[in-house]
């Protein structure tokens, strides 16, 4: 292999573009084409074939935004839980299914056909867009953003992150602590089907989160000593065991009214759950807030922000 070659650009037959002509590592004669111009010709050698021959690293792809989010997911798949990279694809809006004619917002169809050394320099159009976002969802939109972000500059996908750059990311306060009065537990128990009616005395007299109570079943009530054994929970759609540790395996002193609540559950055969879907399984929560909840909460006419994780703060 000559001491020093710069690579021979040579025109294609018929008009078909560029080629290059230039040996490898082991003195073979290579080509490669086609490229639209003389000058990309000689731009790939100088930037890819050149590098190489000197045995420099492997320069990165460059790779839009929308392109390097899957890179991120898989990576940081292999150390955090499922649920965590749900949380992240949902939103960030990876493989968000659009309904007709809607108009998406989430950074990745915002950003998503960027090349990451492009939207290194668009802090200001981040910050932008972050102004557009709804006010409860901005944090956790841009937290997954600037993490996605940072990623690609320890990778050295790219130098600066620009969602740093577009300002601060101000955690919202929490929201306002909402207790039920009797009356406003009743006026939404009279809205709900009966499989879910007694749920709002239940709750309200245990504490126990959504996820909780959606995993509690009829063999977790000890009668005899009139304590709730809470043993699971819901996560990403599955039954979650609990550690036995007194943090996570607790008993929940159960009230005349929680028992109450118990007995006035129809009689099921086909499940063991407390409150299972209406075909037996696991409650779909998010199904249950927007089929069972948000309508009853209509009709009975009670204040809103309600919620059905407030139950456990009017237990408090």
């Amino acid at each position: 292999m000559p001491a020093v070659q710069r690579g021979q650009p040579y025109k294609l037959k018929a008009g078909k573009g560029w080629g290059l002509r230039y040996y490898d590592e082991n003195g073979v004669r290579r080509r490669k084409s086609p490229f639209p111009s003389k000058s990309a010709a000689l731009d790939h050698y100088r930037n890819v074939i050149e590098p190489r021959l000197r045995g420099d690293p492997e320069p990165l792809p460059e790779l839009t935004f929308g392109e390097f989010i899957p890179v991120y997911l898989k990576r940081h798949g292999a150390t955090v839980r499922p649920r965590t990279i749900a949380t992240l694809r949902e939103r960030l809006g990876h493989q968000r299914q659009l309904e007709d004619d809607e108009e998406c917002k989430c950074a990745t169809c915002a950003f998503g056909e960027i090349p990451l050394l492009e939207l290194e320099r668009m802090s200001g159009e981040i910050a932008d867009w972050a102004a557009t976002l709804p006010e409860r969802s901005r944090y956790g939109v841009m937290q997954a953003l600037r993490q996605t972000l940072e990623a690609a500059g320890r990778w050295r996908y790219m130098d600066s992150n620009p969602a740093k750059e577009a300002g601060k990311n101000p955690e919202p306060p929490p929201r306002p602590i909402r207790v039920y009065t009797l009356d406003e537990l009743d006026a939404i128990a009279a809205e709900l089907s009966a499989r879910y009616r007694p749920l709002l005395a239940f709750g309200s007299s245990t504490g126990l989160r959504p996820e909780e109570w959606g995993a509690a079943e009829r063999s977790d009530v000890d009668r005899h000593e009139a304590v709730l054994n809470v043993r699971r929970t819901i996560s990403s759609g599955n039954v979650v065991e609990l550690a036995k540790t007194s943090r996570s395996r607790r008993q929940v002193p159960l009230s005349p009214r929680a028992i109450a609540a118990v007995d006035e559950l129809p009689a099921r055969l086909h499940t063991r759950l407390l409150f299972p879907a209406p075909e037996g399984g696991l409650i779909n929560l998010d199904n249950f807030r927007r089929r069972e909840w948000a309508p009853a909460i209509e009709a009975s006419g009670v204040q809103t922000p309600a919620r059905p994780y407030d139950l456990r703060s009017t237990y408090a």
